[in-house]
C-alpha cells in the first residue's frame, strides 16, 4: 500500500472518489475518515478487507450464503456507471457492506455489460460468472465514523467506528475499470 495520505489531501479525496461523488451530489460532508495500515484493523474486518480478492466472494464465504445487491443511487452514461450500493445476505437481508463504485462499462460487451448497467448482481459475482480476468488492488485502508446515511444503510449506530478500503479493479493489462470504496458494518463474531 502507498504511504497513508493526509485526511484533507487531494490524494485522500481521490481514493474516496466514488463516495465523494454521492456525498457532493447531495451536498453532504464526507464522514470523518482516518487512513490506517491494514495491519491496524481488528478482526474480522482485517481478514475481510486486507487482501487482493473481490469483496463479493469474500463476503459470501464469510456469511456462508449468497450476497445480493441493492442499488441505493446510480448515475449511468454511455460508458460509465456510478453507483451507491448495499450488499445484503440473501437469507435474511442483513447488510454486509456499503459501497460506492465507479465502473467503466466501456470495457464490457453484451449480457455482462447490460447486467452491470442494470445493477442485477454485485460486480464481483458478475466477473466470476463471466470468467473475466481481473485483479483487485486495494490502495488504502481506513476507519470511518458512521454518519447518519451509512449508519442507516448498514443498520449501525451513528458515530460508531467502521472499517473500509479503497480498491481498484484492473483488467489483465493493468488498466483500471472500477474504483470502489467498501465499508463494513461492525460484525458479530461467529
Amino acid at each position: 500500500m502507498p504511504a497513508i495520505p493526509d485526511r484533507e489531501s487531494p490524494e485522500s479525496l481521490s481514493l474516496l472518489l466514488p463516495l465523494h461523488y454521492f456525498y457532493a451530489k447531495e451536498e453532504l460532508p464526507l464522514p470523518q475518515v482516518t487512513w490506517i495500515e491494514g495491519a491496524e484493523m481488528p478482526e474480522p474486518d482485517k481478514s475481510l478487507l486486507v487482501h487482493e480478492r473481490d469483496m463479493t466472494s469474500t463476503l459470501t464465504r464469510f456469511h456462508e450464503c449468497p450476497i445480493e445487491l441493492e442499488v441505493i443511487d446510480s448515475e449511468v452514461s454511455d460508458d460509465y456507471v456510478m453507483r451507491m450500493v448495499v450488499l445484503r445476505r440473501s437469507d435474511d437481508g442483513r447488510p454486509v457492506e456499503y459501497g460506492a463504485i465507479g465502473i467503466d462499462v466501456g470495457k464490457f460487451e453484451g449480457s455482462i455489460r447490460e447486467q452491470i448497467v442494470n445493477g442485477s448482481a454485485p460486480l464481483g459475482a458478475l466477473l466470476e460468472r463471466y470468467i473475466i480476468d481481473y485483479r483487485s488492488s486495494p490502495n488504502g485502508y481506513f476507519s470511518m465514523m458512521a454518519d447518519r446515511r451509512i449508519g442507516m444503510l448498514l443498520a449501525q449506530v451513528e458515530g460508531i467506528p467502521l472499517y473500509g478500503r479503497s480498491n481498484q479493479l484492473t483488467d489483465a493489462d493493468g488498466i483500471v475499470f472500477a474504483d470502489i470504496v467498501e465499508v463494513l458494518p461492525r460484525w458479530e463474531v461467529k
